[in-house]
């Protein structure tokens, strides 16, 4: 495993990213709404990426045909936006987005809720997925381990009743778009990689309101839950410091 540690100046440049990532998805947050399809939340993205100048990170990747993922409700990851696809009243849908900026990388992902109203398990899934990636962000630090943000993750969920995916976890970001470690949502504390300053991951909870088991579409990308129950998805690329964190997509 060849991880690659970044320098202050290609943090910068990631920050950069992160930056545009984050601005991005707050403009699609803002379109999310009963009525609307994904293509239209992809057509939003596409507008603000430009209007930033960075490139887009997942368009034309292993041959992914969109700016943005959009998985909604059962969805766990890398739903393909349609024009076919409209939101409705208490779906919840994540939204994944990447960018490229002087070569360097951000990713990152929210679930929201469309309209109003969703059920209470539901509003509960997401808090607790939010939740779950911010106390992993809170034990990384030099010296700490993959370990440790797997089960920081892993120990919020269960205790709530819901369960981790497995079959996709996150990654090392910086020129590439997925580089060593793998950073899974479930393991032992103190086992694992030991974190170094300069690395740069991807943290991103894919959490189940049932069980752990998802299946992938016929289309090739999209992740479903295998018992139909809902997916929430969080993301951020963190930079491990002298200090500890910092959240390059905040």
């Amino acid at each position: 495993m060849a991880v690659v540690l970044k320098s202050s100046n290609e943090i910068e440049k990631m920050r950069r990213a992160g930056t545009v990532v984050r601005q991005v998805l707050e403009r699609v947050r803002t379109a999310v709404k009963p009525g609307v399809t994904t293509a239209d939340l992809d057509r939003v993205a596409e507008g603000a990426l430009k209007e930033f100048g960075a490139r887009a990170a997942f368009k034309g990747y292993r041959g992914y045909p969109a700016h943005l993922c959009t998985s909604v409700n059962s969805e766990v990851v890398h739903g393909i936006p349609s024009s076919k696809r409209v939101l409705k009243d208490g779906d919840i849908v994540s939204l994944d987005f990447g960018a490229i900026v002087d070569g360097y990388y951000g990713d990152s992902a929210i679930t929201v809720a469309v309209g109003g109203k969703i059920d209470p398990k539901t509003e509960r899934l997401l808090k607790v997925t939010e939740e779950s990636l911010q106390k992993a962000i809170a034990v990384v630090k030099p010296g700490a381990t993959l370990g440790d943000i797997g089960e920081a993750v892993q120990s919020a969920v269960e205790a709530e009743g819901f369960s981790v995916v497995r079959d996709f976890v996150g990654h090392g970001i910086g020129s590439a778009m997925h580089e060593d470690p793998q950073v899974p949502n479930y393991g032992t504390a103190g086992r694992g990689m030991k974190l170094k300053a300069g690395m740069v991951i991807a943290i991103e909870p894919m959490v189940n309101a049932g069980k752990p088991e998802v299946r992938v579409l016929k289309d090739g990308w999209t992740a479903v839950t295998d018992d139909g129950s809902m997916s929430a998805h969080f993301e951020h690329t963190v930079a491990v410091t002298d200090t500890g964190a910092t959240i390059l997509t905040a």
